[in-house]
């Protein structure tokens, strides 16, 4: 039901909107509500925020309709006005329109054609609330998805090819916060969520310095992807820089115990499957990729201890021109038959 507001002090106006309007008043198409003046508008615009159109005359006491339009958008700026008024010369009509009248109907009033201008306005302003519902509900999406699913939606080709997948060449990140799991026994959930949330943020933050692409948060672990030229050495300088960060943060008190913030990481480059993985029947689908590479990439990172940056030897062969890496040597590593030499990062 559109709520429409009436503002003209001629009390005769209000007794024809509500006869010419009756069935769709009965119908609940149309809520009417009326004020007498500027002022008495502007306050029921107060009490009544959900009014989508104004009909307002020109010429009243105290305020004027010339006057009111110049403040409705500081009401609403979605609301749109259309002036009712006989004083309809070329000037008038002017000024109502460059202090943002959506229309003009004269006196008097033609019920037909002031019919059809409301449906017209009430449509303008439901496409400027799909609009902003549109924008809203975007910015909440890029809390919630990487940029670049929301640059794969956008392709013209997104929506015919939901479940097809490409081979690339890239490195995979993931990182753990060392400890976090003995905190959430001893603080409330409320504090848990803040402290992981600011611990993300300056792991993030590095993670996109260096071009690389959160893929997901799992727990208090998360993954990354690093595509295009130099992906390995941008991908180790991110795990470089949170490692900083981390070791720099100031150590968090809770109750009687301490907690310094630390991680471990595991990093791994190589071919590894892209695309959308999941149920087009569900309708649930994770943009990710997956592989052999991204596997051993978590699996490095289960036995990388607090502070470590564990690599295989494969890695450490492209890398070791760029970086300092120490040797470690084999492990034993879950689902792989053979040991794996595995390297530390160190600067």
């Amino acid at each position: 039901m559109a709520k429409i507001l009436v503002v003209d002090d001629e009390s005769d106006l209000e007794l024809l909107i509500k006869q010419k309007f009756r069935k769709k008043i009965r119908e609940k198409v149309y809520d009417f509500v009326f004020a007498q003046n500027g002022y008495e508008a502007l306050k029921k615009l107060a009490e009544e925020p959900d009014i989508d159109v104004v009909l307002s005359d020109i010429n009243m006491p105290e305020m004027d309709g010339l006057t009111l339009l110049t403040k409705l958008p500081e009401t609403n700026p979605i609301l749109k006005a259309v002036m009712v008024s006989a004083y309809s010369d070329m000037d008038n009509i002017r000024t109502a329109m460059n202090r943002g009248a959506f229309d003009f109907v004269c006196k008097p009033v033609n019920f037909d054609d002031l019919d059809i201008t409301i449906e017209k306005t009430l449509l303008h302003v439901v496409e400027l609330k799909k609009t902003l519902q549109a924008i809203k509900e975007n910015n909440i999406l890029r809390m919630y998805v990487d940029e670049n699913v929301l640059n794969f939606m956008t392709r013209k080709e997104f929506e015919t090819s939901l479940l097809s997948n490409e081979t690339v060449d890239a490195t995979v990140l993931f990182i753990d916060i060392c400890g976090f799991t003995a905190i959430s026994e001893h603080v409330p959930a409320n504090t848990v969520v803040g402290l992981i949330n600011k611990l993300f943020d300056l792991m993030v933050k590095e993670i996109i310095a260096q071009n690389g692409h959160i893929d997901k948060f799992m727990g208090d672990a998360v993954m990354a992807v690093f595509r295009g030229e130099y992906h390995l050495d941008r991908a180790i300088d991110a795990a470089l820089a949170v490692r900083d960060k981390m070791h720099a943060a100031e150590e968090i008190v809770y109750g009687k115990k301490a907690f310094k913030p630390e991680v471990s990481i595991g990093i791994n480059s190589g071919e590894m499957i892209s695309g959308n993985i999941g149920s087009a029947s569900l309708k649930r689908l994770d943009y990710t990729v997956i592989g052999d590479a991204v596997n051993l990439a978590q699996r490095l990172q289960s036995v990388a201890q607090a502070n470590q940056i564990i690599v295989t030897d494969e890695v450490y062969e492209k890398a070791k021109e760029s970086f300092e890496l120490n040797k470690i040597g084999e492990v034993t590593l879950k689902n792989k038959a053979k040991p794996v030499e595995i390297y530390e990062v160190v600067s």
